[in-house]
């Protein structure tokens, strides 16, 4: 496409949403490659590659007026040759970029960016977009399943399938893979091959999205893909751009939404990538005293458009139906990571945030939320940072959900602490209910919970073997009962005992061990009980969908409350015993009179449990209790969790009243 006034102005205005349509490079109809690439000040601008035998005295941009873009057609260039600009400054300076709008990029260990059209691909998703486009993501259920690409698995890995135990796989488009040996870590496997194991895998584990650690292109398997130099390509570790729309179109033919890790804030300092561009600050604005990286400078109007048209760009060609947006509070704090109180700066009004970063966040979640109806967008933001989730208009930042890393940090801590001491610790279970509500919270066991020496959530569980898997299942049902939407790790769901290791698949051969096995087993059957259960995410993000029953029984470590659907007024019971010390006959306040079930525990026999369950109805009692005109008695096993829902309203009974004694006439 050719670059009209107007687009030119709105870019440098800042508010390009498609500038990827003119930047980059792009096969023109009637043969050849428009090249586009923006670099102010530059002296001049030439384009080589595979194309031309990386000559980089052929091929000579030339300039948009004073815009600072730079354009060519190159009738030699055609989709798969690789390419650099070289790019020369006024004071005689020639270095090799990789082109920041690039849609595909070679392989590392090599940096050059390759022609790609993203042409082609035919989507059978229309339904789903039409779908998302009418529908409430905080009226649905919400469970979410993160991964990295990487790692959950390679061609040689075992992975439990949907009727059979374990299964072994070696995808033809593994190509070399027969020479290396299972434990070489840079076996990849592709989008598409990873789409037919990964989607089946999902479904049957009763999530409801995935989230991917950023696919966009990244040099150093070890960021993770946190630090990118790719903004416009998928990484080419696991395929082509035309593969990877397809893991998202099975996803979405299987009724799983896709949500997407996206980095903002900072990107990595490697030499081809956006640092220094043009010989000087360009991209950024100054370094990451934390990170060793690069900080977006956005206030620049063409930075904004560069990053606003990434995300237009990923939710537009790639059908992403989230975007969780990485760092959010490197972004909002000047000083965030600064130490030194002399290298300390303020905005104009004499405060720490940084204003520019918050009119970004604003104007980026205006933008998704004007141009794509139904994708939501979510901040890992770690402080208390106000109104993350309330609309720009209301002063808030736009987002839709916020990582709620309070609840994380005080839950894993609490079921951290070994059992004798957790009454002491009692209210870092029941402390976030005291804000619960301020924002729209997902809860997350990410992957950052077990790295860096923290230990798997396993690994945190004190106790014996069985008692440590016993407290990984209460874990795991308490997280589903909080309000909030969830998500959780990838090997967090069958009790991987080491830390995630990006470079080498999960453990799966652990399910051939009847602990791992059951739990597994445990956390299918818990995601099928979310979904089936209404009252568990009806309403998770106000107070007409939570009860407490007894939130201070800190002397018994039990925690107990209650989940409603509003709109059917069906009602869950949540019951959780934090010790080891088994309970009969206990007693507990409940909502409505009646006959209630317990629909899972943690204690089934088939979950590697004691069987000490509840297998009968239970009928409620007139014994009022906890605030509630009636109770129910049940057994309570040690350190476990239950779920009860009210099957059938009774009439309550009247209560008798005893007649009062006539006085006798002493006159």
């Amino acid at each position: 496409m050719s670059w009209s006034s107007d687009d030119i102005y709105l870019f440098n205005q800042g508010t390009l949403f498609r500038a990827y349509e003119n930047m980059g490079a792009h096969p023109a109809e009637g043969g050849g490659v428009q090249f586009s690439v923006w670099v102010p000040g530059a002296k001049s601008i030439r384009v080589a590659g595979s194309f031309n035998g990386w000559n980089s005295e052929e091929y000579y941009l030339e300039p948009l007026g004073r815009s600072g873009i730079w354009t060519l057609h190159v009738p030699s260039a055609k989709c798969g040759d690789q390419y650099k600009y070289f790019i020369t400054t006024d004071e005689g300076e020639t270095f090799a970029k990789a082109d920041p709008y690039g849609f595909a990029a070679q392989l590392r260990p090599e940096t050059a960016s390759v022609v790609c059209s993203l042409a082609g691909y035919e989507w059978s998703d229309s339904k789903w977009i039409e779908d998302r486009a009418h529908s409430d993501s905080f009226k649905k259920p919400m469970n979410i399943y993160e991964i990295h690409l990487g790692s959950w698995r390679n061609p040689y890995t075992r992975v439990p399938g949907e009727n059979e135990p374990v299964i072994n796989f070696l995808p033809e488009s593994a190509e070399g893979c027969e020479d290396k040996s299972p434990e070489d870590s840079t076996v990849f496997m592709n989008y598409r091959d990873i789409a037919d194991q990964l989607v089946p895998y999902v479904c049957s584990m009763g999530y409801t999205h995935i989230e991917l650690l950023p696919v966009a292109e990244h040099p150093f398997d070890g960021s993770w893909g946190y630090q990118v130099t790719g903004y416009y390509a998928p990484t080419a570790r696991y395929g082509s751009p035309q593969d990877f729309m397809y893991l998202v179109d099975k996803c979405h033919s299987a009724g799983i939404g896709v949500i997407m890790d996206w980095v903002p804030g900072h990107f990595c300092r490697d030499a081809h990538g956006l640092g220094r561009f043009n010989g000087h600050k360009l991209y950024e604005k100054k370094d990451h005293k934390e990170w060793g990286t690069y900080i977006f400078d956005l206030g620049r109007p063409e930075v904004k458009s560069f990053l606003l048209s990434n995300a237009h760009y990923w939710l537009n060609m790639y059908h992403i139906d989230g975007i969780r947006v990485d760092g959010v509070s490197s972004m909002l704090y000047m000083n965030y990571g600064v130490n030194d109180p002399r290298e300390k700066v303020f905005n104009k009004n004499g405060g720490e945030e940084d204003l520019d970063a918050i009119k970004f966040v604003q104007d980026f979640n205006n933008m998704v939320g004007k141009e794509f109806k139904g994708v939501f967008t979510v901040a890992e933001e770690s402080t208390a940072w106000p109104l993350v989730t309330y609309p720009p208009s209301d002063g808030g930042l736009g987002f839709h959900y916020k990582w709620n890393m309070g609840w994380m940090n005080d839950t894993l801590r609490y079921f951290s602490v070994n059992f004798p001491w957790r009454g002491d610790n009692h209210n870092l279970l029941t402390f976030s209910m005291m804000y619960a509500f301020s924002e729209n919270f997902i809860l997350p066991f990410s992957h950052d919970e077990v790295v860096h020496g923290k230990c798997s959530l396993i690994g945190r569980m004190p106790g014996d073997y069985e008692q440590q898997f016993a407290g990984l299942k209460v874990l795991a049902m308490y997280q589903i009962c909080h309000p909030g939407a969830k998500l959780s790790f990838m090997g967090n769901e069958f009790g991987q005992f080491i830390e995630w290791r990006y470079y080498e698949p999960l453990e799966w051969f652990l399910l051939d061990y009847d602990s791992h096995r059951v739990h597994h087993e445990f956390i299918k059957t818990l995601n099928r009980t979310f979904l089936d259960t209404p009252a568990l995410w009806k309403d998770n993000f106000g107070w007409d969908g939570f009860r407490w029953i007894d939130a201070d029984n800190h002397n018994q470590s039990i925690l107990s409350f209650v989940r409603i659907d509003p709109d059917s007024e069906a009602i869950a019971v949540c019951f959780f015993n934090m010790s080891t010390i088994e309970f009969d006959n206990y007693s507990i306040g409940v909502p409505e009179y009646g006959i209630y079930r317990e629909i899972l525990s943690t204690a089934e026999v088939r979950f590697g449990g004691s069987g000490h369950t509840n297998d009968n109805e239970i009928k409620s009692s007139a014994k009022a209790m906890h605030g509630m005109d009636q109770s129910i008695s049940i057994h309570v096993p040690p350190l476990s969790g239950m779920i009860f829902t009210l099957q059938k309203k009774l009439k309550r009974p009247a209560v008798k009243k005893t007649p009062a004694r006539k006085k006798k006439d002493t006159k």
